[in-house]
């Protein structure tokens, strides 16, 4: 159900938006690898590049083990799991667009940056439970949703202001090809931290892995200091 109501939001929100097709027309003649070649060799773009992963290593390393943490260390029934992820899945619903209009209006780093430390403090809270009542679950999961959801959307919107609009597509390619890539390195490295007896035991070493999220998140929050003061400068160079 939740996934029908956002693709129709979606396909909505498409119908309102215009075609981005502009860079279409500054294409040149290189052929695909050296243009994506092209693209890795430049500065700027590599740590835009940098800061993308280190964001989706952040975000995936709970991830896979969210449902397992729930009935095993929380105690959280098998029939309450899933009105917990809907619950999760709706108020990023809400909390998107929100934020999407919030970063219009105020610096898109401090957003940014803001909802990293919330992001941080709820991470380590929620990776330091026991066994919990349902209704605080729900309470605390939808407090960690807005840290991370809050995160993305100023951090989408600097990162794809560093390309230059020749160098968009293969920029963006690149972005999201490091986007999958992180998420899977992001559960391996998380597989090595986290440990299970067997089927019915409890997670161990799960702090450690938030205070790993924790740290990750921190470069990031650097990293991203950087893209935004390139973004401003790329603006500033314009207007001159």
């Amino acid at each position: 159900m939740v996934a029908i109501v956002a693709s129709i939001v979606a396909i909505l929100i498409m119908l309102k938006l215009q075609p981005v097709t502009k860079h279409l027309a500054l294409q040149g003649d290189r052929n695909v690898l050296s243009h994506l070649l092209h693209t890795v060799a430049k500065k700027d773009y590599r740590v835009a590049f940098t800061a993308t992963a280190l964001q989706s290593i952040g975000g995936f390393m709970m991830m896979p083990f969210s449902s397992a943490f729930s009935i095993n260390n929380l105690h959280i029934t098998q029939g309450q799991l899933p009105t917990l992820f809907m619950v999760s899945g709706c108020s990023s619903l809400i909390i998107m667009p929100l934020v999407g209009k919030l970063s219009d209006k105020v610096d898109k780093f401090k957003l940014f940056a803001i909802a990293s430390l919330w992001m941080m403090i709820m991470v380590i809270i929620y990776t330091h439970l026991s066994v919990t009542p349902f209704w605080l679950v729900i309470i605390l999961n939808i407090l960690m949703m807005i840290g991370i959801m809050s995160r993305m959307v100023p951090s989408t919107a600097l990162v794809t202001g560093i390309p230059d609009m020749q160098d968009r597509g293969a920029f963006m390619s690149v972005n999201s090809s490091l986007q999958q890539i992180a998420g899977g390195i992001a559960a391996a490295v998380a597989g090595m931290i986290v440990v299970q007896k067997d089927k019915f035991s409890p997670l161990e070493h799960y702090p450690t892995l938030g205070y790993v999220m924790v740290s990750i998140s921190m470069v990031g929050v650097f990293l991203l200091y950087r893209v935004s003061a390139m973004v401003k400068r790329k603006l500033k160079e314009k207007t001159v």
